[in-house]
């Protein structure tokens, strides 16, 4: 833990561009998990489980997500299944794929603060059946020869450069995923100014024989918060609802179910879909 707090401290100096005493890395209270998630106070999404409800962080229930409850449901279950986990961000998700019995949990995170976070709730909660790794997950999947039996992959489609390279580059990984992502949509966009103007433009594409079209996303001032948790570019670009179909059909996925579907979701419209490629 002593070296988790110099390494945060050092990214926290270089961050705020501020000097840091190496005293300020010392703890001076008595040793409990609130000290370890105090580190990131302030920039915590989630709240933690209800066995530790006593833990302050944040307040979206990502540890308890009626997405993965739904998703486990549809999938037949996580028990004994190997699963690749791209964006964990603070390991809500992990917690709840081991607590539904997965055999493993590989987790890919590559924004250093959130790998942290995820280390920190992987001690916190005592995840025994879950690695973490720090870096690009679509520069992992280009290299993995591992097959996995299930991807969940929530909240990152929309953050991604190439969308349909990251869905080609899942349907070679596992026969099933669970995504979980905002979409565009042009009407119900338009109806919510703030995240409108953060759209510049479309571009029409071709991956692999798939033509689509992409909507670049900028994002502005979120990069202002220190808990921003979006993409590794200052953009990114958003697939349609029907191009995402289309794209998971064209890679293979023919059995795809749709739930928790928002379309007046205040970031953007939003669906969560189960997706099982045919033999």
């Amino acid at each position: 833990m002593k070296l988790l707090c110099r390494t945060v401290a050092s990214i926290f100096g270089r961050q705020k561009g501020n000097p840091t005493s190496p005293l300020d890395e010392y703890v001076r209270v008595f040793p409990n998990d609130q000290n370890a998630l105090d580190i990131f106070k302030g920039d915590w999404s989630s709240q933690l489980p209800a066995a530790r409800k006593e833990l302050e962080a944040g307040t979206i229930s990502l540890f308890n997500d009626a997405r993965i409850i739904w998703a486990a449901e549809q999938l037949g279950g996580f028990k004994s299944q190997r699963v690749i986990e791209l964006g964990p961000l603070e390991a809500g998700h992990t917690y709840m794929l081991e607590s539904l019995g997965a055999e493993s949990i590989l987790a890919i995170e590559a924004n250093k603060r959130a790998y942290l976070k995820c280390l920190i709730v992987k001690e916190v909660l005592s995840l025994n059946r879950s690695r973490f790794l720090l870096g690009d997950f679509v520069s992992f999947l280009r290299e993995n020869e591992k097959s996995f039996d299930a991807c969940v992959a929530s909240g990152v489609l929309y953050h991604m450069q190439n969308p349909c390279e990251l869905i080609h580059l899942i349907s070679k990984a596992s026969k099933k995923v669970v995504l979980w992502t905002h979409f565009y949509d042009k009407e119900l966009i338009q109806a919510k100014g703030i995240v409108a103007g953060k759209f510049s433009g479309a571009l029409k594409k071709n991956y692999n024989g798939f033509d689509h079209v992409l909507h670049k996303y900028i994002y502005g001032d979120a990069l202002n918060w220190t808990g921003f948790c979006g993409g590794s570019y200052s953009y990114s670009y958003w697939m349609s609802r029907e191009d995402i179909l289309a794209c998971l059909r064209f890679f293979g996925f023919e059995d795809l179910r749709i739930g928790f579907e928002e379309p007046d979701h205040p970031n953007g419209p939003s669906l969560c879909i189960v997706a099982v490629r045919g033999s």
